[in-house]
């Protein structure tokens, strides 16, 4: 039977493996809280995780016929760009990650953090031209709103104007709470509003971000896994100022900016949410009560190892 690691033996794999990961220097001085407001502000009270932040005035119908302008095979997942009857248009990402997409970003929204508006549609019709209209297949659908002007340029993780801030180091957190295995900077985005929405006039925001709630690897990890996500542990070593974690995906040197206050904070605010709130979260992106409820079943317990900052049942007990 394998031995469980030592306290001494996990502090010194974690000096390796600080060795080998560039370290990021985290600044002393948080933002400001108009710069904060940027990207996290705090909810006053329990969010609909259901519908999201665009409401059910905003979703799309799934008896309409989308128009198509547009489709894209070159990433993981193929997504069309269409327009509605109504003359919205939208981005309707197809494949594995359309549930996990909507599920996470819920959970962001419902904690604060700025996201823009999704919805999942477990079949939809698209006009392809020339009098062909194809039932397609699920989709996550994000509307391009007039309000939301996306601009060119994306942020870093690792050069941003809230290092020194808590509430963004907790979003890591929660990313690899949920196993979110592709943290690039091309997946983060900043939206310039015509008039304030969400608390601020501009967000910075991680937006595609349905490669989750699975494996986390370098090399195509297995999305919107159930098995995978449940036998994948969370923490696996704990020092005064470090905290190793059990994620194998790329970016290694980003985690280098966690400490354990910053978990037992993201766990806190994880904590919050209410047991409707989780439900909702992933009754929008159409899970089944079986799965919804084994999801998040483990996610709880990912909350409770981090507000206690205790290594990962799935370590200590090897």
């Amino acid at each position: 039977m394998k031995r469980a690691a030592t306290p001494a033996v996990m502090l010194v794999t974690m000096s390796l493996m600080a060795c080998a990961v560039r370290t990021i220097h985290v600044p002393a001085t948080p933002p400001a809280p108009a710069q904060l407001a940027e990207l996290w502000i705090d909810p006053t009270t329990p969010r609909d995780l259901f519908w999201g932040i665009g409401g059910e005035q905003r979703a799309p119908a799934s008896d309409a016929v989308y128009r198509m302008k547009a489709r894209d095979d070159s990433g993981f997942s193929s997504s069309y760009d269409v327009v509605g009857p109504d003359g919205v248009e939208w981005s309707a990402k197809l494949g594995a990650e359309a549930q996990t997409e909507v599920v996470v970003s819920r959970i962001l929204w419902g904690l604060g953090y700025h996201q823009p508006p999704t919805y999942y549609l477990s079949s939809w019709n698209v006009d392809l031209g020339h009098g062909q209209v194809k039932r397609e297949s699920e989709a996550r659908f994000r509307p391009k709103l007039a309000q939301l002007k996306r601009l060119k340029e994306s942020w870093h993780w690792a050069d941003n104007p809230f290092l020194g801030a808590r509430e963004f180091r907790g979003m890591l957190v929660v990313m690899l709470i949920l196993n979110s295995t592709d943290l690039k900077d091309d997946n983060n985005s900043i939206y310039e509003l015509r008039t304030p929405w969400d608390g601020a006039t501009r967000w910075y925001l991680a937006r595609d971000v349905g490669a989750a709630l699975g494996e986390t690897g370098r090399i195509n990890p297995r999305r919107n896994w159930l098995d995978g996500f449940e036998k994948q542990a969370f923490l696996t070593g704990i020092a005064e100022r470090r905290v190793q974690f059990d994620y194998t995906g790329r970016h290694q040197e980003l985690l280098t900016m966690i400490s354990p206050d910053d978990v037992r904070w993201a766990a806190g605010r994880l904590a919050r949410l209410t047991d409707a709130q989780w439900r909702d979260a992933f009754r929008a992106g159409n899970y089944g009560d079986a799965d919804a409820a084994r999801y998040i079943a483990r996610i709880q317990e990912k909350i409770a190892d981090g507000l206690d900052l205790r290594v990962d049942r799935r370590v200590s007990h090897h």
